[in-house]
This record gives structure tokens, sequence and C-alpha cells, in this order.
């Protein structure tokens, strides 16, 4: 480790205290062997019977292998094995990416996905599966499939002008006869074609006391953020204003006390890579222009409100790549972080831990989900439990 990565690594340490390791883990396993298959992007969800779904894609590789398609496990009530995996999701001959499970609140299940079309980001199609039949052993009874189609309008191009203006000028890296940045992305923002696809999911969404469904999205077209939202419990879907800023994605979301909601954002943008933010004061309909904060980021998070108050954020706290990942908790509602968690730690550099799920059961554990690569090609995902009353 060279001496900038110890600093960093020790400014890290000093300012978040790390608790006790042993007395907070209950349960740490893969759901299946390690594979030389590509397997990413899990997400979790516990049932009423209280059995475990998870999902996630597995393939040749990711946008650029036609086989993509989207498994999943189940974990019974009482078991810690999961079961054998089996097929949730396959768009023939085109690569399917970053699912998303959740219940709705009328306790129908949605598998939410992206079908990568023409193999590239940027035209990713939006896809859902809804089934009221989940709880028998193996995958779910699909009863509905459709895609989720957005229709942005022109206020989503003044949107992006105007946030884009709220930030400090960006000049660096452009030439004099270059376009720049935000000009690019205030341009793209005015074709109807391009502000309408290209719209992926990564993280749960936030289901409002009212059975609103908020569900995050990010595009790397435009390399910021907005969500889908559904007033009928799933059955339409529109668009929220975009979340804008200079790489603000994969947004994860939750209510405070006063009804604001935050979003805590991967940083896809300018040095240094830090968790962005942004908060949406009407229920998610608009945001504020997304900020760095001061927790370094390069390609995961994750966030909850716990049962007892606290908010809990999973994710690469690091600069330099995924080979950290880690529990913060807030008594504060995410304005300090009080508490940290190393949930993985490689100090050769070369493991990778990146895109978790964070999900709460009725016990108040707490069940996280990550993507667990080592070297060589071996991969899977873990399932880790924890007790955050030791936290």
């Amino acid at each position: 480790m060279n001496l900038k990565r110890l600093t960093i690594f020790f400014l890290i340490i000093i300012a978040y205290p790390v608790f006790a390791q042993k007395s907070s883990n209950i349960h740490s396993s893969l759901v299946f062997p390690l594979q030389e298959k590509h397997v990413h992007a899990s997400s979790l969800v516990i049932l009423p019977n209280n059995d475990i779904l998870i999902v996630w894609f597995e393939g040749s590789g990711e946008r650029t292998a036609d086989d993509v398609r989207i498994m999943g496990s189940r974990l019974e009530k009482g078991k810690n094995q999961w079961g054998d995996p089996f097929l949730m999701a396959d768009t023939p001959n085109i690569p399917d990416c970053n699912p998303v499970l959740f219940l709705n609140a009328q306790k129908q299940l949605f598998l939410v996905w992206i079908a990568v079309q023409a193999n590239k980001w940027e035209q990713s199609i939006l896809r859902y599966k809804i089934s009221s039949n989940y709880q028998n052993p193996g995958p779910p009874i699909w009863e509905w499939q459709d895609n989720i189609l957005l229709k942005p309008n022109d206020s989503f191009a003044i949107e992006v002008e105007k946030k884009l203006k709220e930030l400090p000028e960006l000049t660096a890296g452009w030439s004099g006869y270059a376009p720049k940045y935000d000009e690019m992305i205030i341009q793209s923002s005015k074709e109807p074609v391009k502000r309408s696809f290209g719209w992926m999911t990564r993280i749960k969404p936030l289901i409002l006391e009212n059975g609103k469904i908020i569900l995050p999205l990010y595009s790397d077209g435009f390399n910021f953020s907005m969500m889908a939202i559904s007033e009928d419990h799933g059955q339409s879907w529109r668009p929220s204003s975009p979340l804008v800023g200079r790489g603000p994605i994969q947004p994860a979301i939750v209510k405070k006390k006063n009804g604001d909601i935050i979003a805590l954002l991967r940083d896809s943008g300018d040095e240094p890579p830090r968790v962005q933010k942004s908060e949406s004061h009407d229920q998610g309909e608009t945001w504020t222009v997304a900020q760095k904060t001061d927790i370094p980021n390069t390609a995961s998070v994750e966030l909850l409100v716990l049962k007892d108050g606290r908010w809990a954020f999973v994710g690469n706290d690091q600069t330099d790549g995924r080979y950290r990942l880690s529990l913060y908790i807030s008594d504060n509602e995410g304005e300090t972080w009080n508490n940290k968690y190393v949930l993985e730690n490689d100090e050769t550099l070369k493991k990778s831990y990146s895109y978790p799920c964070l999900i709460q059961s009725i016990n108040g554990n707490l069940h996280i989900s990550y993507s667990y690569h080592e070297e060589k090609a071996k991969k899977s995902i873990k399932y880790v439990v924890l007790n955050p009353n030791n936290f």
C-alpha cells in the first residue's frame, strides 16, 4: 500500500470509530459457490412468510455479452443455506442487468431490471414483472410483464440547464475549441429520444405511507439521475424532474422525519470522488442540485432508515477501487456518521466488493448482499446478517 493510500485509510479510521465486528455478525456466506461467470448487482426482499428472495445478473460479461440474464435464489425461513439458483428473467439475445426486487403496498412482488438494447448502457430499456404468487419454493409465478416507458418533456431540459448553472463553472480538461461538458449535457437534454431512453435501475425504491413508489434511476448517457414515480402501486409510471449534477448516479433514497427525501449517490464525476447528496422537498418530484459530501466513494452507495430511527449507509469508502466495503451509522439523519463497520477490506487491493443491497427484517437484523469478486475470475454474491443493536 503506497503512502497516499495509507494516509487516506488512517484518516478514515480516525474520523469514524470502528465498532467491534464479531459481536455484530450473525451470519455470513456466499449465495452460491465461486464461479467464473460474471455475477453482479444483487437485490434482496423479505417476503411475508419470512422467506428471502435474492436476484443478480449473470453471464459472460455485462452489456457486451448477450447471454446475460437475471438469476435468483430463495432462502427459506429458518434455513441458513440458499436454494439452488433459478432463472428470473431473460430477454433473448439481449443482456439483462441491474435487477431490483421490492413489494408494493399491496404486497405484490416486483422485479425491475434493464434490457441493454444495442449493447449500450445509454440505450437500456426498463422492464418489470409482477407476481402475487411468490411464497412457494422456487421462483415466483409471474402474472404480468411489460416495459416501463418514460417520456420526460421539455421541462427536463429547462431543469438540466438551470441546475448545472447552480454549480461552480467547470473548465478543467477542455481546450478552447472543444465544447464544454455542461454544454454537451444541456444540448443532449433537449433531444426527446436521448432523454427517453437509457434510464437504469440499481437500488430499491422508497415506498411512502400512501403507497406512492419512488424508484431511483440513473443514466450513463447524461451521467446523472432521475426517479420513476408510480401513484397506482406500479401499474403506471411517470418521470420526476432530473436529479442534476456532475456525475451523481445510482441514487439511494430515504425519507426524513420532516417528510423531506434525501438521496445519496455514487460519484461518477470529477475529482475528488465523494458520495454526492441531493434533497427533495415535494415527495421526490424535484431535486436540489447534487453536491459532494465528505465520504470517499468510488463505486457503491446504499441507504436505509432503521426501525430505531438511525440511518445506515453502505458503500465503497475509498478513492481508488472496490477493495473495501463499509457500513456507516448515523444518529442524526445523515448529518454526521458516528460509527463504521468494515464489511470487507482486501489489503492486497486485488479483490472487489460492490453494489450492496441493504434491508432490515422485522426482528431488527440487517441483511446485506453484495458482489463478491476474488482473483482469477472467481465470483459470487455474498450475504451477511448483522445485529444493529451492537453498533
